[in-house]
């Protein structure tokens, strides 16, 4: 006989962690983004060396888009979708490129019970929502590209432990209550 589960117990449930693939910091608008093996997070700001973290924060917290991720299986898709072989992370102008962890679960279900993701042993990111396409995509990926990164354009994060991300960290899903229990 089965027994019935909660939706509040599955939302917390992960196969296993994830990777950091890749990060890549944006130092201007429409400049290119550099690719690095390395960064700092800062609490309430971003990732050191990308536009997002030159910013003041002009509220407790910061704002909501401090980090950008995506995932890389999204990738076949949207090269699936604008009839391309293969597509570079780096034209999508993401920070973080994830495989391995449905990053669209991380985002939390309830209020009253957040998630966060933990990369490596000291970074703790909470999911702020979808980070939805620019009108850039149409020149970087083609006609249609626009469309074809609709709801695969990754999510948007804000820092709440700050620390050191390195290009192959663990990254992890986890109840906000139990970050601090969990070694990645």
């Amino acid at each position: 006989m089965s027994q019935s589960v909660s939706l509040h117990h599955l939302v917390k449930q992960f196969a296993h962690p994830g990777r950091l693939d890749a990060i890549f910091l944006r130092p201007g608008r429409r400049e290119p983004v550099v690719a690095v093996a390395q960064t700092q997070a800062l609490v309430d700001r971003g990732l050191s060396g990308d536009r997002a973290a030159e910013k003041t924060p002009w509220r407790p917290g910061g704002n909501k888009r401090q980090v950008t991720l995506i995932q890389a299986e999204h990738l076949h898709a949207v090269a699936a979708f604008t009839q391309q072989a293969t597509i570079d992370p780096a034209w999508l102008r993401r920070n973080l490129l994830v495989s391995g962890l449905n990053l669209l679960a991380a985002k939390a279900m309830f209020k009253d019970e957040p998630m966060i993701l933990r990369i490596g042993q000291e970074v703790v990111l909470e999911i702020t929502g979808p980070c939805e396409p620019c009108s850039r995509m149409e020149e970087l990926l083609g006609p249609g590209g626009y469309n074809a990164m609709r709801g695969h354009g990754g999510m948007t994060a804000r820092v709440l432990a700050g620390g050191t991300l390195h290009v192959g960290d663990a990254v992890s899903c986890l109840p906000a209550g139990e970050a601090h229990e969990v070694r990645a």
